[in-house]
């Protein structure tokens, strides 16, 4: 089998085989361009020391030494280097005890965690594949190098690893695998949030987001997302739902972009409804306040996995208003958004138009996975918001104190005194020209100013 490498990938191959050691591209890049898929970097493996590897090449940086890992900087490539090693005894299902180098490929490739992750490649070699890794690729098959319960006790985030790498390539978990998966997901809990954040958001914005349900169903989310497994076991009972709440969202995933944010959204997006549920005299089940309840669930949750402020803000944002609950200024019929131009250019005004386009994403996705049952007049009701959207914004509408034809300094000459004052007459001609346009005028905005004091 011949794989093409980047030249700077075969440049410090070459380079190492001519100071007599060996070295292959390893791991993941050579299982993603075996199933031609584009490699994210280039891994290095070498029988070269650390030190030895850095005396080769000028220009390296000390990326993990005592792991045995220096990145080369070849051309206008970076490539981990990384010295054969074997693992020493895992003490906390995370880290080994130890590190000890080897001379031995063979060794260093059973210490790996998948057989599609532990094949090397050279060009005078060829492939060396010692678990059979080509034979899983073609299988589909997600298998463990050796006994899987070792594996997984070595480092429990391999545990989400499978389950990450099935949703990315659409493959199935081996039997014993799975089972391993299954008894050690317990041991979760040793990892850091941070890492396991990482696993989830590759998973969920793969092509295949609803493997969330094998994640669920091998116990791994009752350990890193308990949350979830509540919205597996509470039923909508209710026309327009034709799943329950877990079903409804991993359907609800499907139907969105692989976007970070839109994705997380609809994870989330009712997560409260366990919490609010109530079941009328008809057997009917409501979920009045999961909106609010759930955007304040969501951000406890996103800060619990150590997530960036600015995700948090737009999920958090996107969740509270999927449902389109809005506060009492803000007109509703039949709680759902208005297509009226007033009404949108508050929405506007909260979120701006990048994430109220993600709004209109996250509710025809939640309208999709919900029943048949008044479908089409939800679909064309938010197609009519967009329109109303589009021609707020081609007509340059007045939605932020930014656009308001008077400033600040202007009220202040006005004779509106420093402090609150100001901010509050400018709220106060925000919202009136928000509900009409035309008024945003200077000649306007400053006799209603003077109405105000």
């Amino acid at each position: 089998m011949k794989i093409k490498m980047p030249p700077s990938v075969n440049m410090v191959i070459d380079s190492l085989h001519a100071k007599g050691f060996e070295a292959y591209a390893v791991g993941g890049c050579v299982r993603d361009t075996i199933l031609a898929r584009e490699p994210d970097d280039w891994d290095i493996t070498t029988s070269a020391s650390p030190q030895q590897v850095k005396e080769i090449f000028d220009r390296t940086v000390d990326t993990g030494l005592e792991h045995g890992t220096v990145t080369v900087l070849a051309g206008s490539g970076a490539h981990e280097v990384t010295t054969y090693r074997i693992d020493g005894e895992y003490e906390d299902g995370r880290h080994p005890k130890e590190v000890v180098f080897t001379s031995s490929l063979a060794e260093d490739l059973r210490r790996r965690d998948f057989t599609i992750n532990a094949m090397a490649y050279n060009n005078e070699e060829g492939l060396v594949d010692l678990f059979d890794g080509i034979r899983d690729l073609q299988r589909k098959v997600i298998r463990c190098v050796g006994n899987p319960t070792e594996r997984f006790s070595e480092d429990a985030l391999r545990i989400l690893r499978a389950l990450r790498f099935s949703a990315q390539l659409g493959f199935k978990l081996d039997p014993a695998t799975l089972d391993a998966i299954i008894a050690l997901a317990p041991t979760l809990e040793k990892i850091s949030a941070e890492r396991i954040r990482v696993e989830l958001n590759k998973l969920l914005i793969s092509k295949r987001p609803e493997y969330m349900e094998a994640v669920y169903e091998a116990g791994i989310t009752k350990i890193v997302l308990p949350e979830f497994d509540e919205l597996m076991k509470t039923p909508q009972n209710n026309p327009h739902h034709c799943y329950n709440v877990g079903e409804h969202t991993i359907a609800a995933l499907q139907h969105v972009p692989a976007d970070p944010i839109l994705r997380w959204t609809m994870l989330l997006h009712d997560i409260a409804k366990p919490a609010c549920r109530t079941t009328d005299e008809a057997g009917i089940d409501h979920f009045k306040g999961h909106a609010p309840a759930g955007e304040k669930m969501a951000k406890a949750i996103l800060r619990r996995l150590k997530f960036d402020n600015e995700t948090i803000r737009q999920v958090a944002a996107l969740i509270r208003w999927h449902d389109c609950r809005m506060p009492a200024l803000i007109r509703w019929h039949d709680c759902r958004m208005a297509p009226e131009k007033p009404v949108i250019r508050r929405i506007l005004n909260k979120l701006g138009p990048e994430l109220f386009e993600k709004l209109m994403i996250v509710q025809e996705a939640d309208t999709m996975a919900k029943s048949l049952y008044q479908r089409e007049k939800t679909l064309e009701r938010i197609g009519k918001v967009r329109e109303c959207v589009r021609e707020i914004l081609d007509n340059g509408d007045c939605f932020t104190l930014k656009m308001l034809a008077v400033s600040g300094k202007d009220l202040m000459e006005l004779g509106v005194p420093k402090g609150p004052k100001i901010g509050e007459c400018l709220n106060a001609a925000l919202e009136e020209v928000m509900k009409d346009p035309a008024k945003n005028t200077k000649e306007y905005l400053t006799e209603y100013v003077k109405t105000l004091l």
